[in-house]
């Protein structure tokens, strides 16, 4: 990351987070500085590399080391969760519907999928539901992500054993949409209206009105448009992940602890961290930047509308199962996978 931003996240938990404050000790001397523990717990996460390897270069000890990048990771979780690991406001929705628009897919936000993270002191007890047959055991990451590589949505902590729909069934990807509390996304495809947003995915994941998979083994001309832009622009949540592994060896190498929890906070700092890099820098990106200007000066953002005077529904029973069977509508799905095949021919046919 850059230098300004890290100065301003030790700046942060310097002022707010008292493990960071330095203190002196019963004859004076100075303790560690909020600055040492700060660059002790980066280069962990950074380089994933043990314990005592910053003794040389901060002076620090193993316990010491560990006990900073406990609080660092919970420092960050506390301060900057709400901002940088957050839902998608009416405002970002927007946004992102017009970048979709303009890569031939009106309504689409965002591309999902899960990654696992070697689990290598996992207990002998758990061994049986974190590993797939004889693999190594690993706990699952699903995330959704956006073509500027930021995450908005994080569901860790399932067993390897379950696969990417078992994981789908137990996270909270849709819970606002199936609460009402989602804004009301209205868009058309080939003359024809639709009210749901919907992700990219690879083929594993089921026929829902919200998910959009490439064709398999694509016939003829239009088949083929569609195969190819699908599996290109399905690929921001691989690059996701394989730019959150780069930066954080951490979640690349094998974890080290014994405890579960204190795992799943790493994952979830590491992704905050991610996140902050992504705006700090994100006016360096040549994509969409066009797109994204009009959206920011209220000009044309196509024909995708989100609703920004939404309020959210009553939560009963009855409206909660409606909405769930709109989420999982397959004839929708299927209308919709038609209507874009149709309406991608149109407006990128001409280079096939």
């Amino acid at each position: 990351m850059n230098k300004p931003l890290f100065l301003h996240i030790v700046d942060r938990l310097s002022n707010e987070i008292p493990y960071f404050q330095q203190r002196a000790d019963a004859t004076g001397r100075s303790g560690l500085s909020a600055l040492q523990k700060c660059t002790a717990a980066i280069r962990l996460l950074a380089y994933g590399t043990a314990l005592d390897t910053v003794d040389e270069y901060i002076r620090l000890g193993a316990t010491t080391a560990r006990k900073c990048l406990e609080h660092f990771v919970e420092g960050i979780i506390t301060l900057f969760q709400d901002e940088y690991l957050r839902r998608p406001t009416p405002e970002d929705l927007q946004r992102l519907l017009a970048v979709g628009e303009e890569r031939g897919f009106p309504g689409m936000i965002d591309s999902i999928d899960c990654m696992h993270w070697e689990w290598k002191n996992c207990p002998t007890a758990w061994k049986g539901q974190y590993s797939r047959g004889t693999a190594k055991p690993t706990i699952v990451l699903e995330a959704v992500a956006s073509y500027d590589l930021w995450i908005w949505h994080a569901f860790f902590g399932p067993p390897d054993t379950l696969n990417d729909i078992n994981v789908l069934d137990r996270s909270p990807v849709f819970d606002d949409i199936i609460n009402g509390e989602a804004p009301q996304v209205t868009f058309s495809v080939n003359g024809r209206e639709y009210h749901l947003a919907y992700y990219l995915t690879d083929g594993i994941y089921p026929k829902w009105a919200t998910f959009v998979q490439s064709i398999k083994l694509p016939q003829g001309p239009k088949a083929s448009c569609f195969a190819n832009r699908q599996e290109g622009y399905r690929k921001d949540v691989e690059r996701a992940f394989g730019v959150l592994q780069a930066r954080f060896a951490i979640i690349r190498n094998p974890a080290l602890s014994w405890d579960k929890a204190k795992i799943g906070k790493i994952m979830r700092a590491c992704i905050i961290l991610h996140n902050m890099i992504v705006e700090d820098e994100r006016d360096g990106y040549s994509y969409s930047q066009q797109n994204v200007s009009e959206f920011q000066q209220g000009e044309g953002s196509g024909n995708a509308h989100v609703d920004l005077s939404y309020s959210p529904a009553n939560t009963n029973i009855a409206d909660m199962f409606v909405r769930r069977t709109k989420v999982r509508d397959k004839k929708m799905h299927a209308q919709l996978k038609k209507d874009l095949v149709e309406h991608i021919w149109q407006k990128f046919g001409s280079n096939y």
